[in-house]
């Protein structure tokens, strides 16, 4: 059995997250660019395994078949419902309303969590904690002007990408006890992969292969399909491992930090005090739920 690194397990979730926070720019090129969001999902999920398969042993199935469904409930839990919610709900209602909503997912985790399993314990530091960081997400994507524009489709589409990373992490975390990283993540991109399928033939595939021939597009895929998946995944259910689902979820909290980071680096979106005083409330959020105890 591999040894637990708490310590690294916690370095190597923020780094991660911290990564995921800056995607969403390059998503928004790449459907600006005229990719859908099923095309952007297969493409970037394709190359992520084609690359696996550089490091992966040659194992191909788990040791039985109930574990082979628990992979097909990561795929699509972490994959094709996950992605493909989040980026519909991306082109029908706000970005703002998407990126609060999303971030929800650690609070969900945490209640689907509770109720399922006997261990985890609702402790004060851990409702305050969530409650604190959530109020920073709000903070920051809102830059203080607390209005939701509601639109009951799209934001039922961004809660059902939340449940899904909640129900993924919970369920990696049981994957993880009995497999390794790589393999892990190898079968979420096969079975994310295979689970979109179906959706093409409601959305045929429409982008020209002419269109990968533009740097602003082949950079953006090559970014999300090496470094945002295959690397991040393989460090995603790594840290699960390490640390434990509860704990590696809280840092999806620090998505908008990056968000913002990046969107003043490559947006000239300047960084403005409410957003550093969201970001302060995000870290105090994470730092307090993760140092409850029994999660």
């Amino acid at each position: 059995m591999e040894s637990k690194s708490p310590r690294l397990g916690h370095i190597i979730a923020i780094t991660t997250v911290l990564c995921w926070g800056g995607t969403f720019i390059n998503t928004k090129f790449l459907l600006l660019g005229g990719l859908q969001p099923q095309e952007i999902f297969v493409i970037r999920f394709l190359l992520a395994y084609i690359s696996i398969w550089f490091i992966s042993p040659h194992r191909l199935m788990c040791d039985n078949w109930k574990d082979e469904a628990l992979m097909l409930l990561l795929g699509i839990s972490g994959g094709s419902m996950y992605f493909l919610s989040e980026n519909m709900a991306v082109g029908i209602t706000y970005v703002n309303n998407v990126a609060f909503i999303v971030c929800t997912a650690p609070l969900i985790t945490t209640c689907i969590a509770i109720a399922m399993v006997k261990s985890v314990k609702a402790s004060p530091k851990l409702i305050i904690g969530s409650l604190i960081a959530l109020m920073g997400v709000g903070v920051v994507i809102f830059n203080g002007h607390f209005v939701l524009h509601l639109n009951p489709l799209g934001d039922i589409l961004a809660l059902t990408a939340a449940f899904c990373w909640a129900i993924y992490s919970i369920l990696m975390k049981r994957a993880s006890s009995r497999y390794g990283s790589i393999f892990i993540t190898r079968k979420v991109f096969f079975y994310g992969l295979l689970t979109i399928m179906p959706v093409f033939i409601f959305k045929p595939w429409q982008f020209p292969l002419s269109g990968f021939a533009r740097p602003e597009i082949w950079i953006n895929l090559l970014f999300l399909g090496f470094v945002a998946s295959f690397v991040c995944f393989m460090l995603w259910s790594w840290a699960i491992g390490q640390i434990g689902a509860m704990k590696t979820s809280n840092y999806v909290y620090l998505n908008p930090i990056t968000t913002v980071v990046v969107s003043a680096l490559f947006l000239n979106e300047p960084m403005t005090t409410i957003a550093y005083l969201g970001s302060a409330l995000i870290l105090t959020g994470v730092y307090i739920a993760n140092k409850a105890k029994g999660i």
